[in-house]
């Protein structure tokens, strides 16, 4: 069952990447129909525009043929209408004749309007050089062979159009990842009050018949009951109290002393040794030198329980199991391996995550419980070190040692 809904939670962001990318690609095909509608709005404008200066330098030219004022007023209403596509006229030969809407680096001189300086010059005919290689031009035929040529910028509105889109789409992929953050951590708070709660909750309900047996055993010693009988009761009520203190200090932050890793780990290992089958070889190799770390021993012994009991379940009641201790660098190490039946790499990716289990009877919190006190309260690391089917696992452990001048 916590199998199939981390599924389902895979295949629901696949799904939702899906759509995401859906509704991008219509969002993206509509701004350039967008933006190729203006630009051909644009065009019929410069057409136009083309179309009144033939007729201007036509009329001027040709006294017979000179427009009576109000089509000349009208022709030069065209020309000065366009207040935001830069453009220049060029004649057949490539010479600048007239711009407009260029942001000049020197300002024209107002006494002489069609003089150009060299500095404004130079700046044109980077600009013409630029223009010349795109399809924004307009040829203009004046007649008996002489060719003028138009040549246009995309507006600021056009070009502001071209980069709206993805500007939009960095804006949404922006407030997805805050609105995923936010859940996120929302969520993260919500499962630490959770764990809190169960843990005291836990501890409390086991406090009330642990005290009870306690009572009874001195009841039943009183009575002369079996020794042997009482010894195994009392071993078996200890363990229940080592549990409760255990789940009592997962629900609040747990006091950490000076200690030897491989203690620890001789003391876990020494405890499970007795409660795993026969058919199992259960071996430790502890570090030559101690291994001296800032550790709640009964947490990190139910950490290594928990890896234990794992490891025995992968062999299926026949196999190997061993632990090492060792130093590296700044971390005292523990590795637990198996000759166990592995972990497929899709299911390592979840195999820390509450719920997760490839057990029929399982709850899928030993792991999630030993991250938790790994990372959170020994800030250390917990990871699938190797794993490969029907080869085995090894499990690492990596807590900070104590530094010698500490």
């Amino acid at each position: 069952m916590s199998r199939n809904i981390y599924d389902i939670r895979r295949y629901g962001i696949i799904i939702f990447m899906v759509m995401s990318m859906a509704v991008v690609g219509v969002f993206l095909y509509y701004s350039d129909s967008l933006v190729r509608d203006l630009a051909q709005q644009e065009r019929a404008r410069m057409e136009i525009w083309a179309n009144a200066t033939r007729e201007i330098v036509k009329s001027a030219g040709n006294e017979s043929d000179q427009a009576d004022s109000s089509t000349m007023d009208f022709l030069m209403s065209i020309i000065e209408d366009n207040r935001n596509i830069p453009v220049l006229l060029t004649d057949g030969d490539g010479n600048i004749m007239m711009h407009r809407n260029f942001s000049l680096p020197e300002p024209p001189d107002p006494t002489a309007p069609l003089f150009i300086s060299e500095r404004n010059e130079k700046f044109l005919r980077a600009k013409l050089d630029k223009m010349v290689l795109t399809p924004n031009v307009i040829e203009i035929d004046m007649g008996d062979g002489e060719r003028q040529y138009l040549y246009y910028e995309d507006s600021s509105l056009l070009k502001a159009l071209n980069y709206y889109p993805y500007i939009q789409i960095i804006v949404l992929i922006v407030f997805i990842a805050i609105v995923y953050f936010a859940v996120s951590s929302t969520k993260r708070a919500e499962q630490n009050k959770i764990w809190v709660g169960l843990s005291k909750e836990t501890a409390h309900q086991l406090g009330t018949p642990i005290s009870s047996l306690m009572a009874w055993i001195e009841l039943l010693d009183a009575q002369g009951t079996d020794k042997e009988i009482i010894n195994e009761m009392d071993k078996d009520l200890k363990r229940l109290s080592t549990i409760a203190s255990r789940f009592s200090k997962i629900g609040s932050r747990p006091t950490m002393e000076a200690g030897d890793l491989n203690t620890a780990m001789a003391n876990a290992a020494g405890y499970m040794s007795t409660r795993i089958s026969r058919r199992i070889k259960l071996t430790t190799v502890p570090s030559p030198d101690p291994l001296p770390v800032r550790l709640s021993t009964p947490l990190i012994e139910w950490v290594m329980e928990n890896l234990i009991k794992n490891a025995v379940d992968a062999t299926s009641g026949s196999g190997t199991i061993t632990i090492t201790a060792f130093p590296d660098k700044d971390s005292a190490v523990i590795e637990v391996s198996d000759t166990g039946k592995g972990i497929s790499k899709k299911m390592q990716r979840h195999i820390f995550n509450p719920g997760f289990t490839t057990k029929e009877r399982g709850w899928g919190l030993g792991l999630t419980l030993s991250r938790r006190i790994i990372e959170e309260y020994h800030d250390g690391h917990i990871f699938i070190k190797r794993s490969e089917l029907g080869v085995g696992t090894t499990f690492t452990i990596e807590v900070p040692l104590i530094k010698k001048d500490a």
